[in-house]
């Protein structure tokens, strides 16, 4: 792989090795497999809450999964039928898109009482380094590790292979420009 290659596939796809957490989050999403890697991890011991998001995505006006009122429902039933139980699921059910996943996470966790020292995040693995940044800057004192799952096909390995993959890809790297200038300008008043 080129350097070039290299450095956009270092930036888009993070991994964490997972760890002890507080809670684990899974971004909105009609990806079932997101909920599937919550539920294993949630099996592994390593957080005692998933709190999916999601009502449906803004861009589309509805859920993807017609059989479910709101994305986070979607998932929640998958962690069920994985054996998650239904204590440890905290549902999101407001988000339109990945800042207003973890802009209502926060106010939902918040509401609870519920601290977030470290979390685990469960997002696309395209999508990895765009929820990550989001989730930072709504817990900027927490340490957020992720754990990202590949679906349509996209990986860390293959992404540069096709156009459909390259587009996905390069249509993430620059919403992390286009969408986080607002914040950026933002903390950047803060830091003068």
């Amino acid at each position: 792989m080129t350097k070039f290659l290299q450095d956009i596939t270092e930036f888009i796809f993070l991994q964490d090795k997972p760890k002890k957490a507080d809670v684990i989050f899974i971004p909105g999403s009609n990806e079932g497999d997101l909920a599937r890697r919550a539920a294993e991890l949630y099996h592994e011991g390593y957080a005692p809450l998933i709190v999916p998001s999601g009502k449906y995505a803004k861009w589309i006006g509805h859920n993807l999964v017609k059989e479910y009122e709101t994305e986070s429902d979607y998932f929640e039933a998958i962690l069920l039928h994985e054996g998650v139980p239904k204590e440890a699921v905290l549902k999101e059910r407001e988000a339109t898109y990945t800042y207003e996943n973890a802009i209502f996470t926060k106010k939902l966790l918040e509401k609870r009482g519920i601290e977030v020292k470290t979390a685990i995040l469960c997002p696309q693995a395209y999508h990895a380094r765009r929820s990550k940044l989001y989730y930072q800057v709504l817990f900027p004192d927490t340490e957020i590790l992720v754990c990202p799952t590949v679906t349509k096909g996209i990986s860390r390995e293959n992404w540069f292979k096709s156009p459909e993959k390259i587009d996905k890809v390069l249509s993430e790297l620059e919403r992390c420009g286009s969408q986080f200038h607002e914040i950026v300008e933002q903390y950047g008043r803060m830091e003068t």
